[in-house]
């Protein structure tokens, strides 16, 4: 609130991961990254960068996600570590457990999972 100063967000997108486009495997990535698709793996910021992930309302993830910076307003299957700020809007659904620094949840986002705040 007062007197901490939280990183900025990615404002660029570096990366797309486009509609109808399904990626099996892992995903390390710096930058910004958007999900429009589906990702069956891991969804990782690299160590020590910071990184924005978005996963847009018709994207699918299942597996874990760790960065930064994340905006959801998609399906996450799996564990979700945000290290600075967390953005739940109107279409997200999350199963499993939210691990989060601030956020932002709006009505009619969805967790089913522990909500475990990491100041």
């Amino acid at each position: 609130m007062f007197g901490k100063k939280t990183s900025k967000p990615q404002g660029r997108i570096d990366s797309l991961v486009g509609a109808g486009t399904s990626v099996t495997g892992d995903v390390t990535f710096t930058g910004g990254l958007r999900v429009d698709g589906e990702i069956k793996g891991n969804v990782r910021g690299a160590e020590g960068q910071p990184a924005t992930l978005v996963i847009s309302e018709h994207a699918r993830i299942e597996g874990e996600i760790s960065v930064s910076h994340l905006v959801i307003n998609g399906t996450v299957i799996g564990a979700v570590h945000s290290s600075d700020f967390l953005e739940l809007q109107v279409r997200a659904r999350v199963t499993g457990d939210v691990e989060y620094s601030t956020i932002e949840m709006h009505l009619g986002a969805i967790v089913q999972g522990r909500l475990v705040y990491h100041g």
